[in-house]
């Protein structure tokens, strides 16, 4: 680290003025966010609190090669036509009626979030859902919230399900298969609770007229289907991918190895019988398709959250931190618990848990090592994903959803959606932390 700092200020004074500075202008949503973390990441080089080298130290490229690699997985999957297969099934397993729609869809949902990333399940799952409801001539409202909070739920229950999840997964080398047997039992009674929720809340006065199902009923399924051969290939690549982060471990490969070579995979299997110009427009399509918007987000934000732990920020919090808990593993881990599921409703998760990432690692020494530390993990984990659900702006699977719904002629604002998601948020908090006493403390 450099002590030449700007004007000799204190590395901790620029350090935390540029984070505070990235973060408000990230809250604001007046510039983009990856403008902002990329501009934020050059402050911290321009001010002396990193050098280049370690600047680029700071960037996780595990994460973002698993990251790159789902997205272009996804990409290609999503042109057979299977997720649109799925939804048009389940709807037509309960015989279109309104409410029993509500349940599967949010099922379907928290399925595909476990083993996509969840903005890219919604963006599967949103279109057909418009659909769906449209035919129904029913408020599409009920069916858009609850698949937002369906996305972030599910999504929690592996690691490469939220972005927060591969995080965490990547900065401790806990496994696929860690995240599964610790976060899976409580997210399985989550979602459960929450369904019901729903029910209460919307689903028992949902109703649809006869000949609105019957429309509904004729829908075909096998029509979603587009390519027979891809959606093959597709799902065997998925398979081998899956199965790999399940034997990760023994195998000794990291998630962004697995994930870009399944992408490179299914890539190649995708331009076979092609001639090389069609190939490399396709290859180009696709490779547009993965959003760097946000993989340029955590480039930024992984330098500026160096920058504040090379500048010792972190250090002194964590000090603090465990002085006000008295050490105690079960008061951290529950503060860890609850402020992380109240500032992940007003802040993006994401940052959130970059920043607090370093700030419980630099516990251990006071919590018992590595093993100790462990509960504070999952507390990060559940407290981040699960409070992203209690906002709009929490989660950016709750953006993309309030996107679309804005561009199909159905606007989710802020304080409507706050109102209904506060509340449900904060009852699958005390749920987690019931689970996180009972188990670990």
């Amino acid at each position: 680290m450099h002590n030449t700092v700007l004007f000799g200020l204190a590395p901790m004074a620029v350090a935390t003025a540029i984070l505070v500075g990235t973060y408000a202008v990230i809250i604001s949503e007046k510039i983009n966010r990856a403008v902002v973390a990329l501009l934020g990441a050059g402050a911290m080089i321009l001010a002396g609190v990193l050098n280049q080298k370690s600047a680029l130290e700071g960037v996780d490229f595990n994460t973002i090669a698993l990251l790159v690699g789902m997205m272009i997985l996804v990409a290609i999957t999503r042109r057979s036509g299977v997720f649109q297969y799925v939804a048009v099934w389940s709807t037509k397993l309960v015989k279109g009626n309104p409410a029993g729609i509500l349940v599967m869809l949010q099922v379907v949902t928290a399925v595909f979030s476990a083993f996509l990333d969840n903005v890219t399940t919604v963006l599967l799952v949103v279109p057909v859902t418009l659909v769906i409801t449209e035919q129904l001539k029913v408020k599409p409202w009920p069916y858009l919230i609850a698949m937002i909070f369906a996305s972030n739920i599910g999504g929690t229950s592996t690691l490469i399900g939220d972005p927060p999840n591969i995080l965490i997964g990547s900065a401790t080398g806990m496994t696929f298969n860690d995240f599964v047997l610790n976060l899976a039992p409580v997210i399985i009674v989550i979602q459960a609770v929450t369904i019901g929720m729903f029910h209460l809340l919307y689903g028992r006065r949902l109703h649809a007229m006869p000949e609105a199902r019957a429309r509904v009923m004729a829908m075909s399924e096998r029509d979603a289907i587009t390519d027979a051969k891809l959606l093959k290939q597709s799902l065997g690549v998925l398979a081998v991918v899956i199965g790999a982060f399940v034997f990760a471990h023994p195998l000794g490969l990291e998630p962004g190895t697995i994930a870009l070579v399944g992408a490179a995979l299914l890539l190649l299997f995708y331009c076979l019988g092609r001639d090389p110009e069609s190939q490399s427009h396709e290859v180009h399509h696709i490779f547009g398709e993965v959003e760097w918007v946000t993989i340029f987000f955590f480039i930024g934000l992984f330098v500026v959250v160096h920058g504040v732990e090379e500048a010792g920020v972190l250090r002194w919090l964590a000090e603090h931190l465990v002085a006000m808990t008295g050490g105690d593993r079960a008061l951290t881990a529950i503060l860890i618990l609850w402020a992380s599921a109240i500032l992940s409703a007003v802040v993006d998760n994401i940052p959130f848990v970059a920043t607090m990432i370093p700030l419980v690692k630099s516990m251990a020494p006071a919590l018992g090592g590595p093993e100790g530390l462990k509960p504070m993990w999952w507390a990060l984990s559940l407290g981040a994903c699960l409070g992203g659900n209690g906002t709009l702006v929490g989660a950016s699977a709750n953006l993309t959803v309030a996107g679309l719904a804005d561009r199909a002629g159905h606007p989710i604002r802020f304080v409507p959606f706050m109102k209904v998601a506060f509340g449900l948020m904060l009852v699958s908090i005390v749920i987690a932390n019931v689970y996180l006493w009972l188990r670990y403390l």
